[in-house]
């Protein structure tokens, strides 16, 4: 015992002393993690986020755990009354250690601990009948443009350790098996910014985001010195260049030239930090299989969630958007003929399959909502300081489109699982004051919340104001969330 809390004591002193030379950047990330692990600082764990976000609306009232009173099922008949039907009354906030999971959650059931579902938060005045686009991460009105930084890139930058600050992966327009299937490359949801006018590409190809990704899991140490001596000949080949060329250039032309040069070298960071992780990533890749070629959303959605699992882990990212579907998209392998799009306008009227509207959106959330169970119990398998990698991880569930199919964002549910460090209470089901009503509150302030548990420094509000409810106190965190 003596001896090993010795040579414990000693790692611990060599992980706090070690330096290096000219790779010291590109490590420093891994070598940071060495070194809270072994020193027991829970404090400076890293923190993830994983942002699931669909399309076409979350319905909340198979979101309510059973046992809970609630007005989104007609007591008579039975009916499911539809999202836009409100709860009477004052805050919920009850453990679900009470109550059952109710069916759209049951994969979710072994986590319930660290599981919370919040209801009736708002995010009004965004444009956007069917996604409020940049608009669901910034909580602007920009729902094809980007007018500001969104949460996500927000967060991606403040926890930014290694080589992508955040990574996004989406559906490609109308996901179809057939012929016409467009080329799988980059794609703009319109989704992620980090900034006015930045926004973010995400992969849509499995394969090509796994070969971005984890390129290095299948190179040769020879190939990425290549890869990165032609990177670096080409930079200095510029570097040396670009004094001459700024000369010749004035006005538009000058800026557009220095944000040139800015990209590229930043391309060639993000390569040097993924060749300093090369062993990681070579540990945690996962198999590149014929299933990241296929187009049935199911197995697109599997991909994409495996890759994203594999990414944290490794350390290529803390933080990770998900698209998992759009409104062009067939569960053809639900025997759902319908899109997505028109899955949303049938409530209670039957898909192709037989089930009703309710039933089919249901069975789309529970496909998701499997695919996050996995991610979580892939990370509580992940030793962490004095836990797993999930409790320093959150998985939000939610979509760009709040909790109706035609959007005007009232009401808009969150799924959170996982743990920021013990920074967040867990466990609860909160449903907070409908619309307009006294302790009513909005999207903005769980985003604060996430923030400020993320170790940010956060402002009062969140995006922009809501004028239909100037008359309430709609600052800072949400306190009944926090610990």
């Amino acid at each position: 015992m003596i001896s090993s809390n010795i040579q414990s004591y000693k790692r611990r002193e060599f992980l706090q002393n070690l330096s290096l030379g000219g790779g010291a950047l590109a490590m420093a990330p891994f070598l940071e993690s060495m070194r809270v692990h072994a020193a027991g600082d829970t404090e400076s764990l890293p923190k993830r986020f994983v942002f699931v976000v669909k399309s076409s609306g979350l319905e909340k009232f198979n979101l309510v755990p059973q046992g809970l009173t609630n007005n989104y099922v007609d007591e008579t008949s039975g009916e499911k009354l539809g999202n836009r039907s409100r709860r009477e009354g004052p805050l919920v906030d009850v453990s679900l250690a009470d109550h059952q999971l109710p069916e759209k959650l049951a994969a979710l059931e072994e986590f319930k601990e660290r599981l919370t579902i919040i209801q009736s938060l708002s995010g009004v005045g965004f444009r956007g009948n069917h996604t409020k686009g940049f608009g669901t991460l910034s909580l602007h009105d920009s729902e094809t443009v980007a007018i500001a930084p969104t949460l996500d890139c927000l967060l991606g930058l403040h926890l930014s350790q290694g080589p992508y600050p955040m990574y996004g992966m989406a559906m490609n327009g109308q996901l179809l098996e057939s012929a016409n299937w467009p080329e799988d490359n980059y794609c703009y949801p319109n989704l992620s910014a980090y900034g006015a006018a930045k926004p973010v590409a995400y992969q849509a190809s499995p394969r090509k985001a796994y070969l971005e990704l984890f390129g290095a899991a299948v190179a040769s140490p020879e190939q990425l010195k290549k890869k990165l001596a032609l990177g670096g000949n080409l930079l200095d080949f510029l570097t040396g260049d670009a004094r001459r060329i700024e000369k010749e250039l004035k006005g538009d032309e000058k800026d557009r030239f220095a944000l040139y040069l800015d990209s590229f070298d930043s391309l060639r960071k993000i390569e040097e930090k993924k060749a300093a992780l090369t062993d990681r990533i070579q540990q945690h890749a996962p198999e590149l299989t014929e299933r990241y070629d296929s187009r049935a959303p199911s197995a697109r959605i599997e991909s994409h969630f495996e890759l994203a699992s594999a990414a944290l882990i490794a350390g290529l990212t803390n933080v990770i958007t998900l698209r998992p579907d759009t409104l062009g998209v067939k569960y053809s392998e639900l025997n759902l003929s319908n899109s997505v799009h028109a899955i949303g306008h049938l409530q209670q009227n039957k898909a192709s399959n037989g089930w009703t509207g309710h039933q089919a959106r249901m069975e789309i959330e529970k496909l998701h909502l499997r695919e996050i169970a996995k991610m979580a119990k892939r990370f509580a398998s992940v030793p962490e300081g004095d836990g797993s990698m999930l409790d320093n991880t959150l998985i939000v569930y939610m979509s760009c489109s709040s909790g109706d199919h035609h959007c005007a964002g009232h009401d808009w549910p969150f799924v959170l699982l996982g743990g920021l460090g013990g920074k967040l209470r867990s466990g609860r089901y909160l449903e907070f004051p409908k619309y307009g009503d006294i302790g009513h509150r909005t999207t903005g302030n769980l985003y604060l919340s996430l923030m400020q548990a993320a170790g940010m420094k956060t402002p009062e509000t969140f995006g922009q104001p809501d004028a239909n409810l100037k008359d309430l106190n709609l600052k800072g965190v949400l306190e009944e969330l926090m610990v």
